[in-house]
């Protein structure tokens, strides 16, 4: 894989997950609560996350398959998908969504904060698996291109856990303006990066 395609790889999922972007929401989930179990949850919440992602990036090219849906398709399918995602993190849309989903949480007593709704749906959502999935589906069936992409997912993941463990300093460096336009510049380069599958997609499917 060469390095160009590995930090692409590396942008894509870092975008889509947005960990600077989740650390209000893990201070919202975890709020009173003592250090050690916020460290708990954070490296419960990348491992659940890492889990459906990896699941994803080695059974989503045979789950296409099954589907009869190809590789193009999906590439149109999921660039669609990961621009409108790119077109609320613009907005602000999806931080309102993921604070909404935050306080549902908190309402409802929910547990285990760690699967839901840190792991699934804010950091290993829609976007992040349909992004995983591309990105396998770019991958030959090289064991060491696979490997490699697991390596990006837990590169993000560990991203995660570090922003996670230091979201209270994190928060009172940037203020929640410098947070609302890192996340809409992520936005923009997540759509730009949502076009480029599109465009993908349309190209082979006109050269087959």
């Amino acid at each position: 894989m060469p390095m160009d395609n590995l930090l692409s790889h590396f942008v894509t999922l870092f975008v889509v997950v947005d960990p600077i972007g989740l650390a209000p929401i893990f201070l919202s989930v975890t709020h009173g609560l003592p250090h050690p179990v916020r460290r708990h949850i954070a490296f419960r919440a990348c491992l659940i996350a890492g889990a459906v992602l990896t699941g994803f990036a080695l059974g989503g090219d045979w789950l296409l398959h099954e589907l009869g849906i190809t590789i193009p398709a999906f590439r149109i399918a999921g660039g669609v998908l990961l621009f409108a995602t790119a077109f609320d993190m613009v907005l602000g849309w999806r931080s309102e969504r993921e604070a909404k989903t935050a306080e549902q949480a908190l309402e409802e007593h929910v547990r285990n904060v760690a699967a839901f709704p840190l792991a699934i749906p804010l950091m290993a959502g829609p976007g992040a698996i349909t992004a995983t999935v591309l990105l396998a589906g770019q991958a030959s069936r090289s064991p060491w291109e696979f490997a490699v992409l697991i390596g990006v997912i837990a590169n993000v993941l560990i991203v995660c856990i570090l922003v996670f463990l230091f979201a209270s300093r994190l928060a009172q460096l940037m203020g929640v303006t410098a947070s609302g336009v890192l996340s809409r510049l992520f936005g923009v380069l997540l759509a730009a990066l949502a076009v480029q599958y599109v465009v993908d997609g349309i190209r082979l499917i006109t050269a087959g």
